[in-house]
């Protein structure tokens, strides 16, 4: 295990996090909340000590770094960043509680939404940017930001894809460009031209400029923390479907944004996993819509499209953001939102979830497994996009909804001491691992996770990284071979 490198990548990351909450606490000092911008300040100096003891550790680094390697230090890092991240919140006294804390800002770098706080606008308003802007650094991941911007070592190619590959969602990982700092720089150069575009969308239909920042970053980072108790609910129609669309948008694989730039059109549009992305939300905003126009919940058939719209766009797309109380919603409509809820977003996007990507390979997987019971002789490849795809792409695809299902079991089984209802707990459980946000009943879009003991916050914290790593950097954190000398 190559400790040195790992340590040098996490005392960069540190000063990354570090630099990040610098206008978080510019804006509380402007603004004349003293005490938020010292609990910044302080934060910022305990980061950067401990960023600058690390680098001294680990300054005769070796180049030698492996798949191992990645996933422990990726692991590490974003465990790392959540404990630092949260000092803001308990220093200030504005989450006095630490675990509540890190509950809180793991669920904005994981990018799920979900929170422990009963008064959103109580907070300062640094308070708010720094927890929208950990949904912004979580949502395309803080390492291929790294990788994008700054040099670790000379040659770097050796390790990156090893990162990459355990920070990035989804089932397989590849360069758009043959350098992996290229590929890294192009996904975000698009993820900032569509923050971009979502804010000044935002502007236009007159959300405050505060308020367009914070939707805009946590948007982008399909994450869904407001700054109104309301979520997204009161603000106008124009500005709920500019999230909708939006959201829909940083739900799609970067790779297809990035093909569109080359004027590859055809091959976006022969994309499968768009097609199905694209086909999930049609099917499930027309049967949402059929049945709340049925139950009559909404007045008109305008307003009924666009809160079913919006839902599944948030959903979908694992932000999380609400625009009314869907809890309230037919059973019906509440299912398919649950669906939703494991389905997720497009694999290489900002999104969580199983991934529709990983959704059609299981498909996939199972057919072959049928047609190879009927035809045993028989040569059966599974192909995605007419190429076929590697068998360990396919069997690490199995790997992870095996540790998927035991993952969700457990973490029911632990959360439902608390005594909650079956429908709260498991849709908590659901909710966090896959970075989704709001669930049912007790933890519903307008109820938060506030009710919970501390064995089960931690138990949703842990469930809340592993689901945005994609599990495998966790669980091999978790593996005593992982530590034993090659």
């Amino acid at each position: 295990m190559n400790f040195r490198m790992i340590g040098r990548i996490i005392s960069f990351i540190l000063i990354v996090e570090a630099a990040f909450m610098l206008p978080a606490m510019l804006l509380c000092a402007f603004g004349g909340q003293t005490g938020s911008a010292s609990a910044f300040l302080i934060s910022v100096g305990i980061i950067l000590t401990a960023a600058c003891g690390l680098w001294l550790l680990s300054r005769n680094a070796k180049k030698g770094f492996y798949a191992r390697d990645g996933l422990v230090c990726v692991g590490f890092s974003w465990i790392v960043m959540s404990l630092f991240g949260a000092l803001p919140f308990v220093i200030s006294g504005e989450i006095p509680h630490y675990i509540d804390a890190l509950f809180e800002i793991a669920s904005g770098f994981s990018t799920t939404g979900a929170s422990i706080l009963t008064d959103v606008e109580a907070m300062s308003k640094g308070m708010l940017l720094w927890r929208s802007t950990s949904h912004w650094l979580g949502g395309m991941g803080v390492l291929v930001f790294l990788l994008a911007l700054v040099p670790i070592s000379g040659r770097s190619d050796g390790y990156t894809m090893h990162l990459l590959r355990a920070e990035s969602p989804g089932p397989d990982v590849g360069k758009l460009v043959p350098r992996m700092k290229q590929t890294a720089t192009i996904l975000y150069g698009l993820y900032i031209l569509l923050t971009v575009l979502d804010f000044i969308f935002l502007i236009i239909g007159g959300m405050p400029v505060f308020d367009a920042v914070c939707i805009a970053i946590g948007t982008a980072g399909t994450g869904g923390f407001g700054v109104l108790n309301s979520s997204i609910g009161g603000y106008s129609p124009y500005i709920q479907v500019v999230c909708t669309v939006f959201m829909f948008l940083f739900g799609v694989n970067f790779t297809c944004y990035y093909l569109l730039f080359c004027g590859k059109i055809k091959n976006v549009l022969k994309d499968e996993e768009l097609r199905w992305y694209l086909g999930t939300a049609f099917v499930a905003i027309t049967a949402i819509t059929v049945t709340l126009l049925v139950a009559k919940t909404y007045s008109t058939f305008g307003e009924t499209l666009r809160h079913s719209a919006f839902q599944v766009g948030s959903l979908l797309s694992s932000t999380g953001f609400a625009t009314t109380d869907f809890d309230l919603w037919p059973s019906f409509a509440k299912a398919i939102l649950f669906a939703l809820m494991f389905i997720g977003a497009s694999a290489g996007s900002t999104g969580g979830g199983f991934k529709i990507g990983r959704g059609l390979l299981i498909m996939k997987i199972l057919r072959r497994n049928v047609r190879q019971v009927l035809y045993p002789n028989k040569v059966q490849a599974v192909r995605m996009n007419g190429r076929v795809v590697d068998e360990n792409v396919l069997r690490n695809t199995n790997a992870y909804l095996c540790a998927y299902v035991i993952i969700l079991l457990v973490s029911f089984l632990i959360v439902s001491i608390d005594g909650f209802s079956t429908t709260t707990n498991l849709t908590a459980v659901v909710s966090c691992f896959n970075n989704m946000g709001p669930g049912l009943e007790g933890i519903g879009p307008t109820l938060n996770y506030s009710g919970y003991g501390v064995a089960s916050k931690i138990v949703l914290i842990i469930d809340m990284l592993a689901g945005r790593l994609e599990i495998f950097p966790i669980l091999v954190l978790m593996s005593r071979s992982a530590w034993k000398r090659r």
